[in-house]
């Protein structure tokens, strides 16, 4: 449901305010984000854009606070699930020592 791709992208969102400048940034093309995004609200039941239409600024996207709540929480889920991973690797494959999880 949510994964790399989208922890990615909403992080490009969030730096750029705009989620077309953070489809360009990743060669994605802009209705393939949307409609990523779409489906994600949909299965996660919240907005995780605030879409601001056009004018004379141009418009653009920040992130809902529940938006910004889950890439937090997702980026520490990364952060640990990388710590196990490299205690579980060492644990198994220490007799291995050319073996390197980097």
């Amino acid at each position: 449901m949510f994964g790399d791709g989208p922890f990615d992208l909403l992080n490009r969102v969030e730096r750029h305010g705009s989620l077309r400048q953070a489809a360009k940034e990743i060669g994605m093309s802009y209705s393939q984000a949307w409609e990523l995004l779409n489906t994600l609200e949909n299965r996660l039941g919240f907005a995780l854009l605030e879409r601001k239409v056009g004018g004379s600024s141009g418009g653009g996207s920040v992130l809902t606070e529940r938006g910004k709540q889950l890439v937090e929480c997702f980026d520490g889920f990364r952060q640990e699930a990388t710590i196990e991973l490299d205690r579980l690797f060492r644990k198994y494959f220490e007799t291995f020592h050319y073996l390197s999880l980097s």
